[in-house]
């Protein structure tokens, strides 16, 4: 096996908890973040670099990670965005055949620290009964003390803006140039697979950064507007909030997703909250309460938007509902052409149940183009 004696490493979080484990290659290390879980059993290539989890130490609750390798098509930013990777078995070696590398060729193209052997259940269970929290992971086993008092100066996720650190610095467009529809998109963490999905129904997105105004949006003139999903806290997104309200107050299609679903609801007067340990994994159960169906969906996010606000708010209905906690997934405006859900319609991992949400955003700008 390759890597027989590997050095021992370890997990820190804030409470002082510690888990043992063995570093993953031969890397010396040390990295920080809010340690969070995902319980998906495939997907980790899209899930590292989803920049949704920039600035997160991700624990993977499947036991087996890397078995399939990696290949350049299941990326959804140009590079991994987690701060760290925690898992129980790593593959070295992997049996994909149309995979072009193995995972750990992959992370180090990153230069991404990741540890392995950790008991994977007992850390789950640890932060789904005390919370998301701060830590760290290293391989400087033997300076326990002195990684506290490093640990504590971690910024915590409360309150953090990570938009800027993950957005696009320059416009770039995707899709036809001579396609039907054009959709302006406030990138604070796009994944790749969303632009495919508006692609493929006929739309030319141009893609603006974190800080772009409403009027320089509105200067392409598209036909619709998007707000990504991304990282960190929504409440310090001043500009994408203002946005929001520009583009409700000159009621133009608009359609947000995860954290653009956040800045909807503040620019709407509602307020976010950080949950508990949040919603991270593809079998999350949603109910479309405008159809009464039930859907399976890909979900990655740490805050959410408050429920007694939203159902007391004349011009914001309740669309769809998370069955585990009953937590808001979705919304829209009662007489706006707006709307939005907490979690990922386009998968990437995960199943497609929720992709009728594309087809609903493009009919909404074709409704008023017609």
């Amino acid at each position: 096996m390759k890597y027989q004696s590997r050095r021992p490493a370890l997990l820190l979080l804030s409470d002082g908890t510690i888990f043992h484990g063995k570093a993953v290659g031969d890397k010396e290390a040390t990295s920080y973040g809010e340690v969070c879980f995902n319980t998906g059993m495939t997907g980790y290539q899209e899930i590292f670099t989803d920049p949704s989890y920039f600035g997160q130490l991700m624990v993977t609750a499947n036991a087996h990670i890397g078995n399939y390798g990696a290949t350049d098509v299941e990326t959804e930013s140009d590079k991994v965005k987690i701060s760290g990777l925690i898992c129980r078995n790593f593959s070295y070696n992997f049996s994909r055949k149309d995979a072009q590398e193995s995972l750990e060729q992959f992370l180090d193209k990153s230069d991404l620290f990741a540890i392995s052997d950790v008991d994977t259940r007992a850390l789950v269970a640890h932060i789904r009964d005390n919370g998301a929290m701060n830590a760290l992971i290293t391989t400087d086993v033997e300076n326990i003390e002195a990684l506290k008092a490093k640990l504590a100066e971690v910024p915590d996720m409360n309150g953090l803006e990570l938009a800027s650190k993950v957005s696009t610095k320059e416009p770039y467009y995707f899709g036809e140039e001579d396609a039907e529809v054009k959709i302006a998109a406030l990138d604070i963490g796009i994944k790749r697979n969303i632009l495919r999905n508006l692609a493929k129904r006929g739309a030319y997105v141009k893609v603006f950064p974190y800080d772009t105004t409403y009027q320089e949006m509105k200067s392409w003139n598209p036909d619709g507007y998007f707000l990504s999903n991304g990282p960190g806290d929504p409440e310090p997104l001043v500009n994408a909030i203002q946005v929001a309200k520009d583009i409700i107050a000159d009621d133009e299609p608009l359609f947000g997703i995860c954290l653009g679903h956040q800045v909807i609801a503040l620019a709407n007067g509602i307020s976010t909250y950080k949950m508990h340990n949040g919603h991270r994994g593809i079998n999350h159960p949603i109910k479309n309460l405008i159809t009464g169906k039930g859907e399976i969906t890909s979900q990655n996010h740490g805050f959410s938007i408050n429920k007694e606000e939203t159902e007391a708010h004349p011009d914001v209905e309740i669309t769809h509902v998370h069955l585990n906690d009953h937590s808001v997934a979705g919304i829209k405006m009662k007489n706006k052409n707006c709307f939005s859900v907490q979690y990922h319609p386009e998968a990437s991992p995960g199943p497609n149940d929720a992709t009728y949400l594309f087809d609903q955003f493009i009919e909404n700008i074709k409704s008023v183009t017609a």
